[in-house]
């Protein structure tokens, strides 16, 4: 018996970038890559790769910034304020809870 051929599986046609959606998306809203990433049909894993990328270039923009709202530890309270990941860290360095809320995002324009 044959098989038949597969097709190429096509993407889903985009008028703007990934990136240019998450920026509109977090333009005036707080979200967190959970949330970017079930709005903008992809994994959360891209999500952060995404923001990353974003918080390079909006960084040397003076029209906007990309704005972090760090992960607080939802046991005894500790913000990780000076963190450069934009990831969720595995547990708190304080009490070592792995309860943690998820850093957020936002687009803030000058």
């Amino acid at each position: 018996m044959k098989n038949k051929p597969l097709k190429p599986c096509t993407p889903a046609e985009r008028k703007e970038t990934i990136r240019q959606a998450i920026l509109h998306m977090i333009d005036g809203m707080v979200l967190s890559a959970k949330e970017i990433s079930s709005q903008v049909a992809i994994p959360e894993k891209e999500v952060y790769e995404h923001l990353e990328h974003i918080r390079r270039t909006t960084g040397s923009k003076k029209e906007c910034n990309l704005k972090v709202y760090p992960s607080v530890c939802k046991k005894c309270g500790f913000e990780f304020i000076k963190r450069d990941k934009l990831k969720k860290p595995g547990k708190c360095p304080v009490c070592k809870s792995e309860s943690i809320s998820e850093p957020l995002f936002s687009v803030n324009r000058k």
